[in-house]
């Protein structure tokens, strides 16, 4: 099976080096902030409703479109 395309190498090798999964590992690599460091990415409770279920889909969460704000978060932190 081919790897996914991954936008950010270094860190999918870390997570993969980790013990992640190629799947999960691609998808924490692939996210818009990945790489960043010191908590400069905004925490999930700032986001909209909106910005919350593009990251879900990104990332491909499942029963999104039927999720509130509260349940993307929890699938975003817990996927």
């Amino acid at each position: 099976m081919e790897r996914p395309r991954v936008k950010n190498e270094d860190q999918y090798e870390a997570l993969r080096g980790k013990g992640y999964s190629k799947e999960k590992s691609a998808r924490i690599a692939n996210t818009p902030n990945a790489g960043k460091k010191g908590g400069k990415a905004s925490p999930y409770e700032e986001w909209t409703k909106a910005e919350l279920y593009e990251q879900a889909k990104n990332v491909g969460i499942d029963g999104r479109s039927k999720m509130s704000k509260k349940q993307l978060i929890n699938a975003l932190r817990n996927n």
